[in-house]
């Protein structure tokens, strides 16, 4: 994909995002939108995948580590054609396969069950080292939030990585500053996140994680490390796309009513049908 389309795609995984949620009544919007412009890179131009073969052997791996993101992932993953966009209606509802976290048992192209924070990229090492010990070429990508990696486990499974020389492995940090709870920096700051990873012996990228040149120049820059793992530091707008939602803690977890439903597809309409015009 240009970078058009790849931006025209993004839309529609936020459309998709605010059209789960809305169903649902619950969910969290703000994180799904601020890494909607990730998922739509590494399903639509990145990865190694098939969506009429989601087990293929040779597939490349993704972890969503911030597995409650998960109507983000899935707008990526319906819109890539591993199940039908119209299913995302029933995130969440009783019956559905599309849970509130990812589940690799159920859901068409989740390579791992996660939600527990923290533990999304200690899986992702895991099946880094399985292909490394195997002396298979698949490469692992896992996403986390910046919030996220207040979590020691985080620190123990890239530590791991590194000792390892995972250069299979690429972690991207969604960095939006906004967790639960309001300002990483107020709860429990993680900065500087780019010199932590470094000092855990990672190959450490920084970009704006809304920039498709600058996401797409970081992912093939990652593909020419060797003997280390990566990080991608993308700095992100938590609500991305959504003027109301944007950079508001109070988004993280909670769905738009009928009201702000209609306000924020009026507004990634109208984006589509700029882009269109571009």
């Amino acid at each position: 994909m240009n970078k058009l389309e790849l931006m025209k795609t993004a839309n529609e995984v936020r459309k998709g995002v605010i059209t789960a949620t809305h169903s649902a009544k619950s969910g969290h919007p703000g994180g799904s939108l601020s890494a909607a412009d990730i998922f739509t890179y590494l399903y639509f131009e990145e990865m190694n995948i098939d969506p009429k073969d989601p087990k293929k052997a040779d597939r490349d791996r993704f972890v969503l580590s911030k597995g409650h993101t998960a109507p983000g992932y899935y707008a990526a993953l319906a819109n890539r054609g591993f199940f039908p966009v119209e299913d995302l209606t029933t995130l969440r509802h009783t019956g559905s396969y599309l849970q509130g976290h990812p589940d690799m048992k159920h859901i068409p192209g989740v390579d791992m069950s996660s939600g527990s924070l923290g533990q999304g990229i200690s899986a992702a090492v895991g099946m880094a080292i399985s292909a490394k010990l195997s002396g298979d070429d698949y490469r692992v990508y896992t996403l986390l939030g910046d919030g996220e990696i207040q979590e020691g486990q985080v620190w123990e499974a890239s530590m791991l990585a590194a000792h390892r020389k995972l250069d299979n492995l690429v972690v991207i940090v969604d960095n939006n500053n906004l967790q639960i709870d309001g300002a990483i920096t107020e709860v429990n700051s993680p900065y500087p996140i780019d010199k932590k990873f470094e000092a855990f012996n990672f190959h450490v990228i920084n970009i704006d994680g809304h920039d498709f040149d600058a996401i797409d120049a970081a992912f093939k820059e990652a593909k020419t490390v060797k003997g280390q793992p990566t990080a991608i530091i993308a700095k992100t707008v938590k609500g991305k796309g959504v003027s109301f939602m944007e950079n508001q803690a109070s988004w993280h977890g909670a769905a738009p009513n009928d009201e702000q439903y209609k306000t924020a597809m009026e507004e990634l309409e109208k984006a589509g049908e700029a882009l269109c015009q571009m």
